[in-house]
């Protein structure tokens, strides 16, 4: 259709003279002169280093092929070379996300940033939805600069699959599938991408639509570790008991999947009141974490399993837990995860302490502000048998607590602050809410706590056929559970009072 050819006088010079003969070849072949003039940002621009250029190269490849951990020396060679090499930066910031070390990834995404000011039109674009949705947490004005994404680059299916995750954040289902779909229409060997739409077509509860596109990844020799947690998710969903063992036996000989191994055994034995073994489990991982130098990995187990103590009526190994946490390192997830311990535990005065920091440091993140500092306010004010406080404080959830940011975690504390206020049909209303959302709760405690909520909501009703269903339920799925959990004695209790 064309050609051209430049020379260049040295290798200092070579990006120059590709940036000279690509808008020679624009002209070329038809394209007109406003939108070459928009769009001509030179490649030297981006990076003057042919060697930094070449190492980033190898670290996208590394990272489609091989996965985050492998990738990283490469775009760390690449800003060694080229200080200034914004997208590489960017990409060490998505990287080491990935791999839950947030404060990296803040950094790297906060500087790539900084250095946007010469680059593409597209890097733009990729820098400013990546740094309002990873550094500053501002979801609506990363919303706005992905559709202008989507304008601009219409063929491209990043700005789809990072819509998809913030419509599903909201709770908006319908339109995370709908972009979901187009990302994949765009790049169907993508691993995100088909991850993505796996996950949309489970949170509208379409489980054998996400199999079908599980299987697709599969057929396409896409196994990342995501990926295992998406099928391991779907087969849980389905009570397929088998499937989820298999899953598990297939990663552990892989080293990249085996502390993740290790949390997703820890959540189904929480789930299912064996405290024990997956307390044992998840400071295992931790332990792992924090050999190879993971720490804020190793702190965000360690508040984990915080928090499930406190769910489960340990308040004493909650705070301990919690305590470990903060001082291995505290990143804003793991600062919310011990707060939420914190609260549940009865200690008001350390959870309100990480609430103020997290305000402070936070101050305009959506989910921070809108979401997770009422949730933890309103543990806080049940803690202080406030009821009415915690309703009004969860008040402000209500528009995202459908949500896949909390696990529906503020409904179950609505419900329990309705009990606490002698309301049994409001809180029947609550937990029956959560009881028909397994797909969002997920493996989270509320999930089978909430039977017991239900059970007690009735009871406040007078409804005893309907509270010991509830009751019946909640010890079948714990019939080989720990029997000294606090929480499981109390409901042995009640349940007996039924009889």
């Amino acid at each position: 259709m064309g050609s051209a050819q430049v020379e260049s006088d040295s290798r200092e010079h070579v990006l120059k003279a590709l940036s000279e003969s690509a808008t020679k070849m624009r002209k070329r072949l038809g394209e007109s002169l406003a939108t070459i003039q928009r769009y001509d940002a030179p490649v030297d621009v981006t990076t003057h280093s042919l060697e930094a250029l070449q190492a980033y190269s190898l670290g996208m490849k590394t990272w489609f092929a091989k996965g985050d951990t492998p990738s990283l020396p490469f775009f760390q060679r690449a800003v060694e070379l080229d200080p200034r090499f914004s997208m590489a930066y960017a990409r060490l910031g998505m990287v080491y996300d990935n791999l839950d070390e947030r404060a990296l990834a803040t950094e790297n995404t906060k500087k790539a940033y900084e250095l946007r000011e010469k680059v593409s039109e597209y890097e733009q674009l990729y820098l400013k939805a990546h740094y309002y949705d990873r550094v500053t947490g501002e979801l609506e004005k990363a919303v706005q600069v992905y559709e202008v994404w989507q304008q601009v680059y219409p063929r491209d299916g990043a700005p789809y699959n990072n819509l998809r995750g913030i419509n599903a954040l909201f709770g908006n289902y319908e339109k995370a599938l709908e972009n979901a779909r187009e990302a994949v229409h765009l790049d169907p060997d993508n691993e995100d991408n088909l991850l993505s739409l796996g996950h949309a077509y489970i949170n509208l509860n379409r489980l054998e639509e996400a199999a079908a596109v599980f299987k697709q990844a599969e057929e396409r020799k896409l196994e990342g570790t995501f990926l295992l947690w998406g099928r391991y998710k779907l087969a849980f969903l389905k009570d397929d008991t088998k499937e989820m063992e298999r899953l598990l036996s297939s990663a552990a000989g892989d080293p990249r999947s085996e502390v993740n191994v290790l949390i997703w055994k820890g959540f189904w034995e929480g789930d299912h009141g064996k405290l024990r073994a997956a307390r044992d489990l998840w400071q295992g991982a931790a332990k792992s974490a924090e050999r190879n130098k993971a720490l804020e990995w190793a702190g965000a187990l360690q508040a984990g399993t915080g928090l499930l103590e406190a769910y489960l009526g340990d308040s004493q190994l909650a705070r301990q837990h919690s305590d470990v946490a903060e001082r291995l390192a505290v990143n804003r997830d793991t600062a919310i995860t011990a707060a939420r311990a914190l609260a549940l535990a009865g200690d008001v005065k350390g959870a309100e302490k990480l609430v103020t920091e997290l305000n402070q440091r936070f101050p305009l993140d959506t989910t921070v502000q809108r979401y997770w500092l009422p949730t933890i306010r309103a543990a806080s004010a049940l803690g202080r048998k406030n009821a009415t406080e915690a309703v009004d404080q969860l008040n402000m959830v209500r528009p995202y607590e459908n949500g896949a940011i909390g696990w529906m975690e503020p409904v179950y504390l609505r419900g329990q602050a309705y009990l606490l206020l002698h309301n049994g049909g409001a809180a029947v209303a609550e937990f029956q809410k959560i009881l028909d959302c397994r797909r969002i709760v997920e493996l989270d405690p509320v999930g089978v706590l909430a039977h017991i909520g239900l059970g007690r909501a009735y009871m406040i009703q007078g409804d005893t056929t309907h509270a010991r269903a509830a009751y019946q339920d909640f010890l079948t799925l714990w019939k080989d559970a720990d029997p000294d959990i606090p929480i499981l004695k109390q409901a042995k209790a009640e349940y007996a009072k039924l009889q």
